[in-house]
């Protein structure tokens, strides 16, 4: 791109609340056509960019986001890579950290943004959260240094600052800013200015071809431990046809439970080729296997550490190299090494 060309940006809506607008007699939700976009948002204008808009065909809630889904945003955005210089998805904020953390794993060698964000309240609100969320993520996807775009990576806008797409998860239901990056710095905060924080951005130092694997594998399952967990549960879940993974929320740094019956059982599982992945439930910190008594067995057993990945990141880290058909004899060095940014090294 020159330097002096407007940026083009391709604005994706798959569903969720930012898609809406109330209905001023009937006080009800219903999707917004984006067509009109610009007419209903005249602010748009004001940007020193060229978008265009693409719609799911029939727009979900983010609730009902599945594996299906994600190819499909895959597919639209590897579709338009070369005509566009960036990418702004909009998605409902429940699952928007699970579907940023699948999309960076699907694009290896990204060197475009693809930037996620929705909002709390409809686009047509009197308080709405939207434009701004809208507005701002279009700007920072259109950001160039030297005809190149700033942002290359998969990214989620909400409430004036940009996240890593793979390090965040949703803290709240309630309050504008519903998101959080607990163990990583923001990329860009909005304010007077948009400052980058360039020393954190994702860059490609090799020119590579683009490719986007969009095989994931839902034989996974999420299980976080409690004080009281069942004996006969665990066998029954561990013991799941076709089980794969498994991600295992632990205490603190990575414990559990020294019962021998509990790791027997995680033992059986992993000695029967399910790879089972260790991450705090904690919301900030890092997995540090063999610090306390309660973690050693764990580690000499062979659990997978998660180090400081999120719960999302880590799901859909598993379902990736799952599909990839990652062999089991190097599945564990893998998942331990940063392949998108989305743990620390």
């Amino acid at each position: 791109m020159k330097a002096n060309q407007k940026a083009t940006i391709l604005l994706i809506y798959t569903g969720g609340t930012i898609g809406m607008i109330k209905d001023a007699d009937t006080g009800a939700l219903k999707a917004f056509n984006f067509k009109k976009l610009i007419k209903g948002i005249p602010e748009l204008k004001l940007l020193d960019c060229n978008i265009e808009t693409v719609s799911f065909e029939k727009p979900i809630d983010s609730s009902n986001m599945q594996i299906l889904d994600w190819q499909k945003t895959a597919a639209i955005i590897e579709k338009n890579y070369t005509n566009f210089d960036g990418f702004v998805v909009l998605h409902g904020s429940d699952t928007m950290s699970y579907s940023a953390s699948a999309l960076s794993f699907m694009f290896e060698n990204l060197k475009k943004p693809i930037v996620f964000t929705g909002s709390q309240l409809p686009i047509g609100d009197l308080r709405t959260d939207a434009k701004e969320n809208l507005i701002t993520a279009i700007q920072i996807a259109s950001l160039q240094e030297k005809g190149k775009p700033v942002i290359q990576e998969v990214s989620l806008y909400f409430e004036y600052k940009l996240y890593r797409g793979n390090r965040t998860t949703k803290i709240s239901a309630e309050h504008f800013n519903a998101f959080t990056s607990p163990n990583f710095p923001e990329l860009v905060e909005s304010g007077v200015h948009l400052n980058v924080n360039n020393e954190v951005l994702l860059k490609e130092k090799v020119s590579k071809k683009l490719k986007v694997n969009t095989n994931f594998d839902d034989n996974v399952f999420i299980l976080k431990l409690f004080p009281g967990i069942n004996k006969n549960i665990l066998h029954a879940i561990l013991h799941t046809p076709n089980l794969k993974g498994v991600v295992l929320e632990t205490y603190g740094s990575g414990n559990a439970p020294m019962e021998n019956w509990f790791i027997d059982e995680i033992e059986s599982a992993i000695k029967r080729g399910i790879h089972i992945i260790n991450v705090t439930q904690c919301s900030g910190g890092t997995v540090l296997m063999g610090a306390y008594e309660t973690s050693t067995r764990l580690k000499e057993i062979g659990l997978i550490s998660g180090k400081n990945i999120t719960t999302e990141a880590a799901i859909t880290k598993l379902m990736y190299l799952l599909g990839q058909n990652v062999a089991n004899s190097i599945f564990k060095t893998i998942f331990e090494t940063p392949l998108r940014g989305e743990m620390n090294d």
